[in-house]
């Protein structure tokens, strides 16, 4: 089992768009093992976009992730980053095939509807930023139950 973080952004939420996007992913299989509605505050966009300091887009990309709410998740499933980022399409919405995400959704670079995790270092290190261990849940099909991770 794989864990993945997502961020449905502002525009998408804007848009009444959390619904059709979250639904996809329960659809596909994938289990939602943390998911909160919050507003990101520009010291964890900062920590969150750090690798991106310092590049011309960094300010845009701070500023619009603290534009409004957004929905944070935790996905968790086999092959969970690959699949979901299948499932999302290309960062540039104009390269995204019609029934990802973004090609679905998205208008822009800028504004593309949601952000996943794009490798295994990348989930750990940002579902650390937006989840708590005490606020993630496991799901064992053994017991078919869910119960608080430790």
């Amino acid at each position: 089992m794989e864990r993945t973080l997502i961020l449905i952004k502002p525009d998408a939420l804007q848009r009444g768009l959390a619904g059709p996007i979250l639904s996809r992913f329960e659809a596909r299989g994938f289990k939602f093992v943390g998911l909160k509605l919050m507003q990101i505050s520009r010291e964890l966009a900062s920590r969150h976009y750090a690798e991106h300091q310092g590049k011309p887009f960094y300010e845009g990309l701070v500023a619009f992730i603290t534009s409004g709410p957004v929905i944070a998740g935790v996905l968790e499933g086999p092959n969970a980053i690959a699949i979901i980022r299948t499932m999302m399409g290309a960062t540039n919405p104009a390269n995204s095939a019609p029934g990802t995400i973004r090609g679905d959704y998205a208008l822009t670079v800028g504004n593309n509807v949601i952000h996943g995790s794009d490798g295994p270092d990348a989930a750990q290190r940002e579902i650390s930023l937006f989840f708590s261990a005490n606020e993630l849940l496991s799901y064992s099909l053994a017991t078919e139950s869910w119960v608080m991770s430790d």
